[in-house]
C-alpha cells in the first residue's frame, strides 16, 4: 500500500495561486494513478484532475479546465496540483488520492488510498 501526505494549503485571495504537493511512501510510487479531489462544507467530495502512472495523461474536471495544472515526479514520489486564478468557489479540503486502475478516472471508488487533506480558504 502507499501513504500520502498532502502539504501546500492557506489562504489566499481570488486571482491568486497555490500549490499543493501530495508525497508518498510505501509501495512503489509509478504504480499508481494519483488524482486530487476537493470537499467543501456541506457538498460531497469532488473530483479535481488526474494523471497517469508516467505523468504522460491528465484529465480535469471542466470546473477547472484551464486553471488548475497536475504533474508528477516520480524520482521525488511526489505529486502537485498547480491552481492559478483561484476562485472563492475553490475553497475546500483538497485530498491527493491513489489509484491502482489505469488513468483517467474521476470516480471517487476507483482510487484505493487516501491523504489527510489540506485545506484551500480563497478570500474574495
Amino acid at each position: 500500500q502507499v501513504q500520502l501526505v498532502e502539504s501546500g494549503g492557506g489562504l489566499v485571495q481570488a486571482g491568486g495561486s497555490l500549490r499543493l504537493s501530495c508525497a508518498a511512501s510505501g509501495r512503489t510510487f509509478t504504480y499508481y494513478t494519483m488524482g486530487w479531489f476537493r470537499q467543501a462544507p456541506g457538498k460531497e467530495r469532488e473530483f479535481v484532475a488526474a494523471i497517469s502512472q508516467n505523468g504522460g495523461r491528465t484529465y480535469y474536471a471542466d470546473s477547472v479546465k484551464g486553471r488548475f495544472a497536475i504533474s508528477r515526479d516520480n524520482a521525488k514520489n511526489t505529486v502537485y496540483l498547480q491552481m492559478n486564478s483561484l476562485k472563492p468557489e475553490d475553497t475546500a479540503v483538497y485530498y491527493c488520492a491513489a489509484a491502482t486502475s489505469p488513468c483517467c478516472s474521476g470516480s471517487y471508488y476507483s482510487y484505493n488510498y487516501w491523504g489527510q487533506g489540506t485545506q484551500v480558504t480563497v478570500s474574495s
